[in-house]
C-alpha cells in the first residue's frame, strides 16, 4: 500500500505553493516532511485531506494489486496545528462519541486510553474549551491512535507537549507505522531525524527525498540547507 500523490498544483492568486507535484509515501515507513515557513507543508496537507480546493491533480491509496481507493475520513488522519475539536463536550465524551460515531472496536478502555498520553482523570472529564492547546493536541493525536486510519498526516503534532508525553507519542507512531503511511511535518531536524526512515524536503513547490546515506552524519544539516536555497 502507498499514498500516492499526482500532478498536484495550488496556488493563492499568482502565488505558486505546489508546482505540479508528484511522490509516492510507501507502507511501513514514518517520512519527515521538512521546509522552511510558508514552503507549503500545511498546503499539501489540506490538499491531500480535502480541506482546500487546488487547481489539478491527485491523491489516492494504490494497494499492491494496482486498485485504488479514494482518500476520507476513514481511511486518511490529519492531526492540525490547531485542533478542530467541539469545545462543548468533556474530552471523555468527545472521544466515547468519537468511537461510537465510527464503529471502532477499541483495543483499550476510553480511560486506559486517557492513561496512555496522561490526561489525569480530572481533567478527562473538563470541557475542552477549557483545555490548554497541549491539552487538545494530546486528544487530537489520541483520536488517530485509536482509529488508526491507513493515512496518518501529522502537521507540527509535538511542539507543544512536554518531553515525556511526546516520547510516549513517538513510540506509539513508530509502532502504529507498520500498517500505515504515516507523514510527519516538522522544522525540527533532530526531532525527523530520530523519528522518521525518510526525510523529504518540500521548496519551490517540489518534492524531494533526501538519501538515506546522510540522515545521520554531519553532512546532512548542509544538505538540508542546500536544498532549501535551491543551491
Amino acid at each position: 500500500m502507498k499514498l500516492v500523490i499526482e500532478n498536484l498544483t495550488k496556488s493563492y492568486g499568482s502565488t505558486l505553493v505546489l508546482d505540479d507535484l508528484s511522490f509516492s509515501f510507501e507502507q511501513g515507513r514514518m517520512y519527515g516532511l521538512l521546509g522552511r515557513n510558508g514552503s507549503g507543508k500545511t498546503t499539501l496537507f489540506n490538499c491531500i485531506d480535502g480541506l482546500i480546493d487546488y487547481q489539478q491533480g491527485q491523491a489516492y491509496i494504490e494497494h499492491d494489486d494496482g486498485s485504488r481507493e479514494e482518500l476520507d475520513s476513514h481511511n486518511l488522519g490529519l492531526v492540525l496545528t490547531d485542533p478542530m475539536l467541539p469545545e462543548f463536550l468533556t474530552a471523555w465524551e468527545f472521544i466515547k462519541t468519537f468511537i461510537e460515531i465510527n464503529g471502532i472496536v477499541p483495543e483499550r478502555t476510553i480511560d486506559e486510553y486517557f492513561d496512555l498520553i496522561a490526561i489525569d482523570e480530572k481533567s478527562r472529564h473538563k470541557l475542552i474549551k477549557d483545555f490548554s492547546m497541549g491539552m487538545k493536541h494530546k486528544l487530537q493525536i489520541l483520536m488517530y491512535l485509536i482509529a488508526k486510519p491507513k493515512v496518518l498526516l501529522l502537521d507540527e503534532p509535538l511542539t507543544s507537549l512536554d518531553v515525556i508525553v511526546a516520547a510516549e507519542i513517538k513510540q506509539m507512531l513508530k509502532e502504529l507505522k507498520g500498517d500505515h503511511v504515516i507523514i510527519f511535518s516538522t522544522h525540527i531536524l533532530e526531532l525527523a531525524t530520530s523519528l522518521c526512515d525518510e526525510i523529504v524536503v518540500i521548496n519551490s513547490g517540489k518534492l524531494e527525498l533526501v538519501d538515506n546515506d546522510i540522515i545521520h552524519t554531519p553532512e546532512f544539516e548542509e544538505k538540508i540547507v542546500e536544498i532549501l536555497k535551491g543551491e
